[in-house]
């Protein structure tokens, strides 16, 4: 069951996303397409609390509980910033307003990459804390091993997008000869 409402939460984001961009843009509302942006948040909290109850109930935590909560701590760290950006494309489609890009090089690249690397932080954070609520809430180490291989997986993959975005600290792209004459860069 948890599985499945993970994937209904996740296709409940791209409808809400969808149509709350088609209400702004399409049908010139942007209030209302935001208020139907603002309920993306109300679907975390419905998988929060199913988990919480199935926990309750006395299923034993598995990898689903632990898939629940990465999804919910993932959704907290990038879901505002991938709304963002499915909102300046279509703005850009609908309004003729340019079209949003990350930096290309050098150093406004590497702090556009850290800052969604911060996003990774805060997902595996918010998943850690959702596993550690779990773990406690259950009072019994033997049948929440799991859960703790859930952080570890949410650290691991937070460390690897890490080094990934130091990449391009180190080893900053630089721009194109003809490009850096124009921008002086």
């Amino acid at each position: 069951m948890i599985v499945a409402l993970i994937i209904i939460c996740e296709v409940g984001f791209w409808v809400l996303l969808a149509a709350g961009l088609a209400t702004r843009y399409l049908l010139r509302m942007p209030r209302l397409g935001i208020v139907i942006l603002l309920c993306e948040p109300l679907l975390e909290l419905v998988l929060l609390v199913v988990t919480a109850l199935d926990l309750k109930n006395g299923a034993d935590p598995s990898w689903k509980h632990g898939l629940a909560a990465l999804y919910i701590g993932y959704t907290v760290g990038h879901g505002h910033r991938t709304v963002q950006w499915l909102d300046g494309h279509a703005a850009h489609r609908f309004n003729g307003t340019p079209v949003p890009r990350p930096p290309r090089y050098g150093k406004a690249r590497a702090l556009h990459e850290a800052k969604v690397w911060f996003g990774s932080v805060i997902g595996a954070a918010v998943a850690s804390g959702l596993l550690l609520l779990a773990m406690w809430y259950v009072d019994d180490p033997d049948r929440t091993t799991s859960l703790q291989g859930w952080m570890y997986t949410a650290w691991r993959t937070a460390g690897i997008h890490g080094l990934i975005a130091l990449s391009y600290s180190l080893f900053p792209k630089k721009a194109p000869a003809p490009e850096r004459e124009r921008t002086g860069v």
